[in-house]
């Protein structure tokens, strides 16, 4: 605590930049994730491609992710931001794709007997019931993002990553701790709030636990 309370100034500074890092990364794959879900449900020949494709990603290890960035955008922010925006896209594009596919079958053709079109029923319907499924890919994509945020470091990028393998490569432990602690409180603030609002939306849209978790 000594330590934490010597080097507030600059432990929040890299704190803050670990959470530029990440909001980012989760901005662009939300922004990528959804459509490339949606996608998936609209177009069978693409759906093996988009799903096969993001589920690659996801299997290459983390620092071998990290390391195939630099070729590409050599160091620093960009190639941070990007290894973890792919590592972020499985469970929103996954997530997307599963909640709309399981939209009771009685309320899309109730959409479609009413005269909506396909994008009408993709607004009105499918995406709003399948709100609770995608906020617990979006709730895994924030944990995720947090915790392989901290390998940015390795790449010139900055973030808490700078304190933990600092405090490895000198053999101290405070150091690590005051850079893992900030690290685990933001994951397990990030969990319970957003499974907070899953509760809730859960709640105003009237699902069962059962329905939600599908």
């Amino acid at each position: 605590m000594d330590y934490i309370v010597a080097n507030f100034d600059r432990i929040l500074g890299i704190t803050q930049r670990h959470l530029e890092i990440c909001g980012l990364s989760l901005l662009f794959a939300i922004g990528l994730g959804i459509p490339l879900g949606i996608i998936a449900t609209r177009i069978q020949l693409l759906q093996p491609l988009i799903l096969g494709g993001v589920a690659l990603i996801y299997t290459v290890p983390t620092l071998a992710m990290f390391g195939l960035m630099i070729p590409f955008f050599g160091l620093g922010l960009v190639p941070a931001v990007t290894a973890v925006t792919l590592y972020s896209l499985l469970p929103v594009v996954q997530n997307t794709y599963t909640g709309i596919i399981n939209v009771p079958p009685p309320a899309r053709e109730a959409a479609l007997g009413l005269g909506m079109s396909s994008t009408q029923l993709l607004w009105r319907v499918e995406l709003p019931l399948s709100l609770v499924v995608l906020s617990g890919g979006i709730r895994l994509a924030v944990v995720n993002a947090i915790g392989i945020g901290t390998l940015a470091s390795l790449i010139g990028a900055g973030g808490l990553g700078d304190l933990i393998f600092r405090g490895i490569s000198t053999v101290s432990p405070t150091v690590v701790l005051a850079g893992s602690i900030p690290v685990v409180l933001m994951a397990l603030a990030a969990d319970f709030g957003l499974k907070l609002l899953e509760r809730t939306m859960t709640r105003r849209l009237g699902l069962t636990g059962a329905e939600a978790g599908n």
